[in-house]
């Protein structure tokens, strides 16, 4: 159980990384940088970002509840 959990909490961790990078910048920060001022007619979709926004949560959720469990697993043996 403790490998099924531990295999689980890897995948959504970079899932999460991957996540919040496709995330459009919303400020003059860092993503600026890196090409994330340049507008294009690919990413304006306000669909695509709200179902983004959802995975990225669902994803966060799983992530979350996956190193609660390790814990309470590591706590028990």
């Amino acid at each position: 159980m403790i490998i099924a959990s531990s295999i689980v909490l890897i995948i959504t961790s970079l899932l999460m990384v991957v996540l919040v990078l496709m995330h459009k910048g919303k400020g003059g920060g860092l993503s600026d940088m890196f090409g994330g001022g340049i507008s294009s007619s690919l990413g304006g979709s306000s669909v695509v970002e709200r179902n983004l926004d959802r995975l990225t949560i669902g994803v966060g959720v799983v992530w979350f509840a996956s190193i609660i469990v390790l814990g309470l697993l590591f706590k028990h043996s």
